[in-house]
Order: structure tokens, then sequence, then C-alpha cells
């Protein structure tokens, strides 16, 4: 029935067409032309959901809901078509009801998205627009990545085309940007808004018509060069209205959503919508990287969220940066870390460097040595005869059972990780945590993962020693055993203590049950090589600002090697 119903409206419309070039006063398709087999691209529903749950609007934005308090101003199809025609524009942007549906689309269903997008804007446009400018193109094909990917770096079509401006593999390399298991420049801002800029040159001067250069960038040239044949007009005659009953469904909706795009983004405030409101502003530079260097490494020195880097530099698809000597690669970093990034060159590099050092000549084990090392090491985990209290986990995974006077966010801040990341790992739905509750902990540090499982060691062999105690006093008989036992655990934490006495730790949070408030006279504390002023306060139980503040410190940047006035603790 629905290729009935096409075929009808393609005859009808090809007849109107023929009409039109045969007499002059017949009605402008482009003006009067209707569809109602309207495709929208799926960026504008599912790209933008995934746009309002990023961390990018929960962090740097704050939202304006204006567009929901007040409804979208009823606008008569004579004003929206003023309103284009007044709109300083290189390429034509035509009004007919494709156009309406789509401007209705943004204007009354899309009113939240639209806000994101605006306050996206404000980040991504100067960028879209300097690429253009350089290749002397107008500044309206700046709101294609509007429609292609509703301004998201990483969203990735079913057919894979990649990045803001959704470049598909061939066309990426072919435009000479990097796409690798590491690297994929179709995601850096920069790069492919460079790229696409060159593309959109490339179809101008293939066609000369702005309208098929762009129905082009959509579906390729090959549809376009195909839909002009099946049409039978001169090519250099047709547009893009001329051949619209013989583009794909998708296509035909394509240059009416770009359309109606360079409408709502310059006329939302005659809607009622506004951009969400930035709460922090977004001020970048670069750094070039000549060495491997992974994210973890620049999150941990620098203090910066993991999140924060990626949203900055898309373009990692495995958050390593494998820069070299001979290609440097370009880290993006807000304008104060840049400084605090070549001062703590050496520190990022050196910390946890055995893990994230790449090997580069590895000799293959044989049977004898491997069982062997298997063998301590499993003897080195679990002394004969006993246990391990602990729950086996992966390195950088912990368990944390909550004790009085504990808060999310005072959890988050001994392990080093984001609070929201406790909350999605445990699919908690508000921040209150229980005394007793047991909270799954990802992305921990090793060591602060280690100190944490020592901490837990002591806790139960203090249960241990406690429930020894009662046995001895309600069964006399179970004494000398009870004793062995207290002893035996007092000699675990003992060896415990003493192989960790040069390990940074994490700060321990305070318990009335497990450990009683003492007081610390001023001390110094030699910077060892991967410590930044977070984990320093944590180990000492002071506060960031306090440190700062006994040192005379302008800022988070430390060197390893000097020494720190640590604040006496009351």
């Amino acid at each position: 029935m629905r290729k009935t119903i096409f075929l009808s409206f393609a005859l009808l419309t090809l007849s109107a067409t023929s009409a039109f070039a045969a007499n002059p006063n017949v009605l402008d398709l482009k003006t009067s032309i209707t569809d109602d087999a309207i495709v929208f691209p799926e960026a504008f529903e599912q790209d933008t959901q995934k746009l309002l749950e990023g961390w990018f609007m929960r962090n740097y934005t704050a939202g304006d809901n204006s567009y929901s308090s007040k409804k979208d101003v009823e606008t008569s199809d004579a004003t929206i078509e003023k309103r284009l025609a007044a709109m300083p524009t290189v390429i034509e942007m035509p009004f007919n009801p494709i156009v309406r549906q789509y401007i209705d689309r943004y204007t009354k269903n899309g009113r939240q998205q639209l806000a994101a997008i605006l306050g996206l804007g404000l980040y991504y446009m100067p960028i879209f627009e300097q690429a253009l400018e350089e290749k002397g193109l107008p500044q309206e094909l700046k709101y294609l990545p509007v429609i292609e990917s509703a301004l998201d770096p990483n969203a990735v079509s079913k057919h894979g085309a990649t990045g803001l401006w959704q470049l598909m593999l061939a066309t990426g390399k072919g435009l000479g940007l990097e796409c690798s298991s590491l690297v994929d420049e179709r995601r850096d801002p920069y790069m492919s808004s460079k790229a696409a800029a060159e593309l959109l040159k490339q179809l101008y001067d293939t066609y000369g018509d702005w309208s098929l250069a762009i129905a082009a960038y959509n579906s390729g040239p090959n549809a376009v060069n195909k839909a002009i044949r099946r049409a039978g007009i001169d090519p250099s005659k047709a547009d893009f209205w001329s051949i619209y009953p013989y583009l794909s469904d998708e296509t035909r909706g394509y240059v009416p959503m770009f359309i109606a795009a360079n409408y709502v983004m310059t006329y939302y405030p005659q809607h009622n919508i506004n951009p969400v409101l930035p709460v922090k502003p977004i001020v970048t530079d670069t750094v070039g990287v000549p060495e491997r260097v992974h994210f973890d490494q620049i999150s941990a020195v620098l203090g910066l969220p993991m999140d924060e880097l990626k949203i900055l530099n898309p373009q990692y698809r495995e958050n390593i940066i494998p820069g070299t000597p001979e290609h440097p690669y370009m880290l993006v970093l807000p304008s104060k870390q840049i400084q605090a990034y070549i001062m703590s060159h050496d520190q990022i590099l050196a910390y946890q460097s055995d893990k994230y050092r790449q090997r580069t000549n590895v000799q293959p084990a044989t049977a004898s040595s491997a069982a062997s090392q298997a063998d301590n090491a499993v003897a080195a985990a679990e002394p004969a005869g006993q246990a391990s209290p602990v729950a086996s986990l992966s390195p950088t995974t912990v368990t944390h059972k909550v004790v009085a006077g504990e808060t999310l966010n005072s959890i988050a801040a001994k392990y080093g990780v984001q609070a929201a990341d406790i909350r999605s790992a445990n699919n908690l739905r508000r921040s209150a945590v229980r005394v007793g509750q047991v909270l799954t902990i990802n992305n921990v540090a090793p060591e602060i993962a280690d100190a944490a499982k020592e901490e837990m060691e002591k806790l139960v062999a203090m249960v241990v020693a406690d429930n020894a105690a009662e046995t001895r006093q309600s069964a006399p008989q179970a004494q000398t055993q009870a004793q062995s036992k207290q002893t035996s655990a007092s000699k675990t934490n003992a060896s415990a203590s003493k192989s960790s006495s040069n390990r940074q730790t994490a700060s321990k949070s305070t318990s009335k049950t497990t450990q009683k408030s003492t007081s610390r006279k001023a001390t110094t504390h030699k910077i060892q090589s991967g410590e930044n002023l977070g984990r320093i306060a944590k180990k000492y139980g002071v506060t960031v600002d306090a440190l700062k503040k006994a040192n005379g410190l302008k800022s988070d940047a430390i060197r390893a090697g000097a020494e720190l006035k640590i604040p006496a603790k009351k």
C-alpha cells in the first residue's frame, strides 16, 4: 500500500515538474511540495537523548526550563517564510510544507533537545565557523552537524558514519584523517571540521548548486547523479527540488531539515526557547604529546575528571595518546591546566608506569617457569590453612561497607572516584547510603585499592579477636584456642603493616567502633612521583585548601622531590 501511495505521489510530482518546465506560470514546486513519508534522521531521536544525559550537560551547564513553562508561539506560514527570506545566507532557504514540518519538530516536540544543542553550540560553532571560513564556504553550513549528530562527537550511525559530521570510514581516510584502533580523527572536532569543509567544497565544485551538494553529502554523489538521470533533466539546471521524487526517503528530508535547523538556530527566541546556561566557561588550549600516555595518568596527577578528558579529546578511542617524538599528538585541556601539565610532565609519565608502559620485547615463558610463578603467587596471596577475608576482585575494584557518619561523597573522596560513578555501579537512585550497606567501588587506583584491602583485613582480624573474647567468656574450655587465633591474627596484621609501610595509602574513614580521633603536630612531607595534592591531603587527614594555604600555593601543581608543610591536625 505504501509503495502504491509513493508511486502515485512520485508520478504526480513528476508531472508537475514537467508541466513547470513547459509552462513557467505553473507554481514552483519548491514552495508547494508536500510529502507524508518524511524520515527524521536517527541523530534527532537517539543522539540528542544521549546528549541530555551526558557528562557535559551535567557538569558544565544549568538547565533553562523556559521551554517547558512557556509553550511554542503559534507562527503563521507567512511569518516563517518572511523570516527565512530575511536570513543573510548564500544558500537558498525556500519555505514549503515539508520545511514547516521539520521546524515544528524542533519548536514543538524537540524543545528540550534544541535548548541543549544551543548550549553545546557555544563550544562547537566557533570551531565549525573557522573551518568553513578557511575554505571560503557559506557559514550556514555550520548547522549541518546539528542534523547529522546532534553535536555528539561520538555519534555512530547504523551505517558506520562517525563523529560530529558523520563521515564514513573510507571518506575520512580519503580526506587524510587518521582512523585506527587508537585514534579516530572523525571524532576530533577540529580535524573532522576541516575534512568536512574540504568535502563540501569538492561537492559544490562538482554540482555548482548548494542544495545538490548538501544532498550529495548525505547520500553520496552516486545517488544524486542517478536521481538526475532518472529525472531526465539537464544536470547544469538541476537542483534538489527538481530531482526530489527520485531521492531516498532520508535524503528527501535532509535539505528541508537543514533549512529548518538554520531557522530554529536563528529564531529560537521567537519560539520561547533559550540555550542551557553555562555554569563555567569552556576555555581550552592544546599541548603536544610526544610520548605514549594514558588518560588515567593525566587524570590522577592533574586531578581532572576522566569524563572531561574524554569530552575534550573524543578522538582517542581507548583513552590512550600514542604519541612519539616523530609524531606528537595534540591534547586538549582546560586552559588553566596546560601549564600544570607541562610542569607535571615527568610525574604523569611516571604514574603507574609499569601498568601503562607498552612492552616492546617479550620473552615467552616455559611451562615449568609459568607453573612455578603461579604456585608462588598463590602461596603469597593465601598462607597455608588461611582463607583470604576479602572477596577476590580485580586490582582496581573494591567493596566498601558503610559505617556511621559516612556519606556517598566522603566515600568517593576516600577512594579517589566520583560519587556519580558509585551510584551507577550500585544502581543507586539517590545519594543516600545506610550503615552496613556494601558498595562496589570501580576504577580505584591500585595503591588505594591495596590500602582498602589492608584496612578490611585489619577490621576482620579485630572482629575475629572480639569473637574470641566472647568465646572465652562463654566457654572457658575454648580459651586456649581463641588466644591462639588472636595471636595468629595479630602476627598477620603486623606482617601486613611492615610490608606496606612504604606504600602510599588513602585516608581512612573514621568510626567510633574502629578508630579514635587523634591530634597531630605540624610536619613535612616529601612529594613522591605520582602524588598530587588530593592524595596527600587524604593521607594526612587535611583539606587541599589547607595544604595550599600552608605552602603558599596558588595552583594544584606540585613536583616530585619538593617538601610540603603539613598543617597541624586538631
